[in-house]
């Protein structure tokens, strides 16, 4: 049976009803729990136990992993080192940890039906903690649609944190769990306030000029160095959710939970990655990310690390013609004119499209403006119109608007010109 076919036959599931299944009741003892829940010889077998909220339950899955574990690239401990170094560090970053310790840090990650709106069902709330001798992952699971007060039950009494690491989650777990919070809200403890890392969008950042993707498996692949081996496709998680809602047996959820299990453990190493790009702790930083760090914290206002990243980048590749026009810029926003014309001359005769224009610009303005050469600035502002029109990706309009205000520059530097001889 196919994906779709099987996600439009538990639809009905998702309503919180199931006129198949007896109401549990919560049982007296340990023998009357063995009756009541399905194959909870085999979830013990695989570290889970239940919990109980009045006649409903989830199950929790804990597991311990030392620090000297690997995943990819790193030790899971080398993460403490990471926070560390934040901690040592001056740079400003949305990443920073600064003020914490690794303890407080929450690696988060969900499982979902994968359905907007109301249907939307989060089936499985994944996490890792650490601790002074190892990291802990909790996997709290879902067992009817109808079951979600012991789900958040269990998951928010003992759960203190201050700041989420997640992949995506400010865009969608967070506001999913808020959502499905939402309509129990009177049953179960309130979420708390909390700080938040996105290591999706710190991914996108950094390499989006080499990937096409930034799925998390491509970042473990090409970044982390860790490839998954028999691992489940994370689309088929909804439709074995639903099988394991009509068949009770767990077979398929413990894959599900391998899934959710290696996306958490990954957080732990993109973080420290991560951490140590920004920092320019990375020994084998190539001259592209050394930008791209360089030009996040120019945005974020850390223009001393923006500088020292976007120097360290020119350092690296002499011939990275990005690294060379962002060091221009880096030069005149210091006083270093002189320096920031010599490598805007190098970025026209050896720059991508829209760095010759970017440059030809800013030679142009130089030799109006500081240097009082208006032939230079007529031949330049040239330059930039002609790299405008030979650049295919540069936007139509953007391309008439920078016309426009050059042929404006040229009339003006012409009259210029003419007064001045």
């Amino acid at each position: 049976m196919s994906l779709k076919n099987k996600l439009n036959r538990m639809k009905p599931h998702l309503s919180g009803k199931n006129l198949e299944k007896e109401e549990l009741k919560r049982p007296d003892t340990k023998i009357e729990a063995q009756r009541q829940i399905p194959y909870l010889d085999l979830w013990q077998d695989n570290n889970v136990t239940v919990y109980w909220s009045d006649q409903e339950y989830c199950l929790i899955r804990e597991v311990r992993f030392p620090l000297s574990f690997w995943q990819g690239k790193y030790q899971l401990g080398d993460c403490i080192n990471a926070v560390e170094a934040w901690n040592k560090s001056s740079y400003s970053h949305p990443l920073s940890s600064k003020g914490h310790s690794v303890e407080d840090l929450f690696f988060f990650d969900t499982e979902t039906t994968g359905l907007r709106g109301v249907g939307s069902t989060i089936f499985m709330l994944g996490y890792a903690r650490f601790t002074a001798e190892e990291v802990i992952v909790r996997q709290h699971i879902l067992t009817q649609p109808g079951f979600e007060v012991p789900l958040y039950m269990s998951f928010l009494e003992n759960v203190d944190y201050s700041t989420l690491v997640t992949y995506n989650g400010k865009s969608f777990d967070w506001p999913q769990v808020k959502s499905r919070h939402t309509l129990i809200r009177e049953h179960v403890p309130k979420l708390p306030e909390t700080g938040h890392f996105d290591l999706y969008h710190a991914s996108r950042r950094l390499w989006k000029h080499k990937m096409k993707s930034v799925k998390l498996t491509e970042v473990e692949r090409h970044i982390l160095e860790f490839e998954r081996s028999d691992d489940l496709p994370g689309y088929l998680a909804p439709a074995i959710f639903f099988d394991f809602i009509e068949r009770n047996h767990p077979e398929g959820m413990l894959k599900v939970l391998d899934h959710n299990e290696k996306d958490i453990l990954s957080l732990i190493s993109l973080y420290t990655h991560l951490t140590f790009q920004l920092l320019g702790q990375d020994k084998l930083q190539t001259s592209s990310e050394s930008l791209e760090a360089g030009k996040w914290y120019r945005y974020t206002g850390d223009f001393e690390a923006s500088s020292t990243h976007i120097n360290e980048a020119y350092t690296k590749d002499p011939l990275n013609s990005k690294a060379v026009h962002a060091l221009a810029f880096e030069l005149k926003r210091n006083g270093s004119l002189t320096r920031a014309v010599e490598l805007w001359l190098k970025v026209t005769e050896n720059g991508e499209p829209r760095e010759k224009r970017e440059a030809a610009l800013e030679l142009a303005k130089v030799y109006e403006h500081k240097l009082k050469d208006y032939a230079q600035a007529v031949y330049y502002a040239n330059m930039a119109l002609k790299c405008a029109e030979d650049d295919y990706a540069f936007r139509k309009s953007s391309k008439e608007i920078l016309r426009k205000q050059t042929e404006h520059r040229i009339q003006r530097l012409s009259r210029k010109y003419k007064a001045e001889y």
